[in-house]
């Protein structure tokens, strides 16, 4: 009916014949126009064919600026409005609740942080006796300080210290394959590729296995081939007595120097991060990250394609600036470390992929395993490379953590100078020590021995009439077996030292993990007493023929190659030592399955 009375109004309109009737029937036209549209809204909105005109104007109103901004080929969505600079930095990425989604599309994009903020603090604060727990025991308040340290100065780049825990991520320890038991069968070749986080829980391991990266790939055809090694591999640089298993060894080293690749953080201020000390007896973190930073086979820039990450700081330099004097506590020390640990995890994706397994750190400080208690993931996850390796504190991890040779570096231009000593047979004195009366040890070993027995040369200090006519080094080149007691700390450089001058080094600690156990047999070329036979030290000793003394002293000497450091590292150096344990040490928490 309206499209006949519209029609019947378009032609009366074109026909017409006075303006004023024209103009009548025009508004008639207008009028049925709009009668005609509104009965078609109402019966379209009858089968929902239209809502859009049914939406509130305060819709309209909150798209204005999208409308505005909007192209045929882009929606330009409003920004969004930027934190105030008061805004407390981002907390650390979180672990995900399940495992069994795609680890890529888990870990996303960096986090960003905030500029000014050098470290990420966690959200929950500590209470006062989780504190005490936390450090009770930690440090003798009547223990001197090792050396003299200078007072703390400001340095520039970090932030104050906090005093808030990261939330606990405890995981149940990880069974360890021990590549030196040669009885051990070697996995088939049909092994699936692991969960790079490591478990002992077979769900959670079943769970986690979805989409691993050609790193992680590479880890276990490396782990397959080591594991797998055929016996008789050998190689002139290497000295076959001085391993549990050299051919191990041999293919373990090869695998590393094929494959691994080591991304180091450029974050952290100087002079705590990226200063190598490479004087005095914590010399072994200096040097090691020195020659790493240098390093162009092992390092890359690209940290995706890198099989392990380190956290190039220096324990030692931790302890200078950061040590409140007299405070006889390494608390600030462990805030620092454990912020530092937050930041790179909030900044970076790599930390929350492994929960930290694949990162390391390398310390020679006594405290440098203290250090790590304030974050769960550092301290249980992450590859300890300490010379403080002892077992008894829960700290140090045995088959995950490096016991890290603790050399005294008396000329940092000339690191192998002095090196060397007699032949077995002119080595006129049983046994040899000199040195401070720290820890629990050395009184008990001067108690025994200073002064009862000319065959056992045990002092305190070197007397002065006796100094003047043989040093100390000399007296080292001079003795059959020199005597390496702990100090406040399991570890001591005398260890190193006897190996340098062709020393049979007597290791008085227990608990301690003795350096690169994983692949040397130390039974060859040192004598391991525990602490209870002192009294029987020279009965010990004695016992000891001259034929397998003779056999030791050759193996030590042999043995020196692998503790010494060089300016440009050389194929079996201790560089390579310590770096081939992390390594090692990395594949021995991967399951094979």
């Amino acid at each position: 009916m309206a499209g006949i009375l519209i029609e019947k109004a378009l032609s009366s309109c074109l026909g017409c014949g006075g303006a004023a009737g024209g103009w009548s029937k025009l508004l008639l036209l207008v009028a049925l126009v709009t009668s005609a549209a509104a009965l078609f809204a109402s019966f379209s909105s009858n089968f929902g064919v239209s809502v859009w005109f049914s939406a509130p104007s305060s819709l309209f109103a909150s798209n204005r600026d999208v409308v505005a901004n909007s192209s045929t080929e882009e929606l330009v969505l409003p920004s969004l409005p930027l934190p105030p600079a008061s805004s407390p930095p981002l907390a650390p990425l979180l672990p995900p609740a399940s495992l069994s989604q795609d680890v890529d599309a888990l870990i996303g994009s960096p986090v960003p942080t905030a500029p000014p903020a050098f470290f990420a603090p966690p959200p929950s604060p500590v209470k006062d006796a989780d504190d005490l727990e936390v450090y009770a025991g930690e440090y003798d308040p009547k223990m001197p300080p090792l050396e003299p340290e200078p007072a703390p100065t400001p340095s520039p780049g970090f932030a104050p210290v906090t005093t808030s825990l990261p939330p606990p991520m405890a995981r149940p320890p990880s069974p360890i394959f021990n590549f030196a038991d040669s009885k051990r069968s070697p996995p088939t070749t049909s092994v699936p590729i692991p969960s790079p986080i490591e478990t002992s829980n077979a769900a959670e391991a079943k769970a986690s296995s979805v989409f691993w990266r050609e790193t992680d790939r590479q880890l276990m055809y490396a782990k397959r081939e080591i594991a797998s090694a055929p016996a008789g591999l050998n190689d002139p640089g290497l000295h076959v007595p001085l391993f549990l298993n050299v051919s191990i060894f041999k293919r373990s080293y090869e695998m590393m120097e094929r494959i691994l690749k080591v991304y180091i953080y450029k974050d952290g201020p100087k002079p705590l991060f990226h200063t190598p000390e490479l004087g005095g007896i914590y010399a072994s973190e200096g040097w090691f990250m020195r020659l790493m930073e240098q390093n162009k086979q092992f390092t890359i820039n690209d940290p995706e394609k890198a099989h392990l990450f380190y956290m190039a700081y220096s324990s030692r330099q931790l302890r200078a600036h950061l040590y409140v004097p007299d405070s006889h506590t390494s608390r600030p020390l462990s805030i620092f470390l454990r912020d530092y640990v937050n930041m790179i995890s909030a900044k970076y994706p790599f930390w929350n992929r492994t929960r930290g397994a694949d990162h390391f750190l390398v310390g020679c400080h006594d405290w440098a395993t203290y250090t790590t208690r304030m974050h769960d993931e550092l301290r249980k996850n992450a590859i300890k490379a300490v010379c403080n390796a002892d077992v008894s504190e829960g700290i140090f991890i045995r088959g995950k953590d490096v016991s890290l040779p603790e050399t005294y570096i008396r000329a940092p231009k000339r690191p192998q100078r002095g090196i060397g000593g007699k032949a077995a047979l002119k080595r006129s004195i049983l046994a040899f020590f000199a040195g401070h009366m720290h820890g629990r040890v050395r009184p008990i070993l001067l108690r025994h021995w200073r002064g009862r027995d000319r065959d056992m040369r045990i002092y305190e200090a070197l007397p002065q009439e006796i100094a003047s006519k043989m040093s100390y080094v000399e007296h080292m080149k001079s003795s059959k077996f020199c005597i390496c007691p702990m100090g406040y700390e399991v570890n001591s450089p005398r260890i190193v030292e006897a190996i340098y001058y062709e020393c049979v080094p007597v290791v008085i600690a227990d608990n301690f993990v003795l350096p690169f156990e994983e692949v040397l047999d130390w039974s060859a070329f040192s004598v391991v007493v525990a602490e209870k036979d002192i009294p029987r030290l020279k009965d010990i000793l004695l016992g000891i023929s001259l034929g397998k003394y003779t056999t030791m002293q050759m193996n030590v000497k042999k043995l020196q190659k692998h503790f010494l450091w060089n300016v440009k590292p050389r194929k079996y150096d201790l560089f390579h030592m310590i770096l081939h344990s992390i390594w090692f040490n990395r594949l021995n928490r991967i399951h094979v399955r």
